[in-house]
């Protein structure tokens, strides 16, 4: 069953309130997209709409964590991370601040709103900037594990979600932590390393390779920094093959992050199924997925070429 992000995010921002009297939610113009007008008439008080303008957003958000409130900035993954990224590195990430950025709409899944709002260079910004986490939630049970392990966490994080609904993959005690990964399927020939929505899409491709012989690991790589360097390795010896699967670029996201990593320790082959070095454009989620090969046939397709590399 399919269910929403954006919902579920809410929920858990209005139920942490409660056990931080010091959150703050700030949002620049997007409070209703992002449904967070149940939030502004429970603590209108701690609401902060800071019009279109993300740069002073963020800077405002560093002000209030030196002073000691917990801020959340809350939007559109393009317009929190990509349009204020100076103010993120300035303010937050070299002072190494507490602040937590919740980026939705994240990837091509924003679907007919085009390239101008498909954040697909997100992560890769992220990575970049020391001090911060950062993180992916394939489903809505790992986006409330999310903001909770976000904010008792002190530091600079960025949680990436998807636009609005997500499959159900994982139950209420779905665990999350800094440098963490699930393991959702055992194989031995070749693993597939996802995260956000395209984990959905990894277990269908698992699933069609057993049907051929091929028996993959599924790891949900929720932790995109840090990453769960010691799960990757051991991995990488077991099955000598992976693929990575991402709605991002296949520059410097997760890709790169497992390439960049194994490449030093453990070289194996690595095939990025991801955007490739180009923007999107406007469609339905389904009708990109295909276009711009980000599918479980993809994945699959992936899957044997990195298994025909094996040495």
């Amino acid at each position: 069953m399919k269910k929403s992000f954006r919902a579920t995010l809410i929920d858990t921002v209005l139920q942490s309130a409660n056990d931080y009297d010091n959150l703050v939610v700030l949002n620049a113009d997007s409070a209703r997209a992002l449904k967070l007008t149940d939030f502004t008439a429970a603590y209108p008080d701690r609401m902060y709409g800071m019009g279109i303008s993300e740069a002073d957003m963020v800077g405002t958000a560093a002000g209030m964590a030196a002073a000691g409130l917990l801020p959340v900035i809350v939007g559109f993954s393009m317009f929190v991370s990509e349009k204020p990224f100076e103010q993120l590195r300035q303010a937050i990430a070299y002072p190494n601040l507490n602040v937590k950025v919740i980026a939705t709409h994240s990837g091509l899944c924003v679907g007919q709103d085009g390239a101008t709002h498909q954040a697909l260079e997100d992560m890769a910004l992220m990575r970049s900037l020391p001090n911060f986490k950062v993180y992916a939630a394939a489903d809505v049970a790992e986006t409330k594990a999310a903001v909770e392990a976000m904010l008792k966490h002190d530091g600079p994080a960025y949680l990436r979600l998807g636009r609005d609904l997500a499959e159900d993959i994982f139950d209420e005690n779905k665990s999350f932590y800094p440098g963490g990964a699930d393991v959702l399927r055992e194989g031995a020939d070749v693993t597939i390393a996802a995260c956000g929505l395209m984990v959905e899409q990894a277990l269908l491709a698992a699933s069609a390779l057993r049907c051929e012989g091929i028996n993959a690991t599924v790891l949900n790589t929720y932790s995109v920094k840090p990453l769960p360097e010691a799960l990757l390795l051991e991995r990488a010896r077991k099955t000598k093959a992976f693929v990575t699967a991402e709605d991002h670029s296949v520059i410097g996201g997760l890709g790169g992050a497992v390439c960049e990593f194994l490449s030093q320790i453990c070289p194996v082959p690595v095939i990025r199924v991801g955007v490739k070095d180009c923007f999107g454009e406007s469609g339905t989620q389904d009708e990109l997925y295909h276009k711009y090969g980000l599918t479980a046939d993809h994945i699959v397709d992936a899957a044997r070429r990195a298994v025909s590399m094996k040495g």
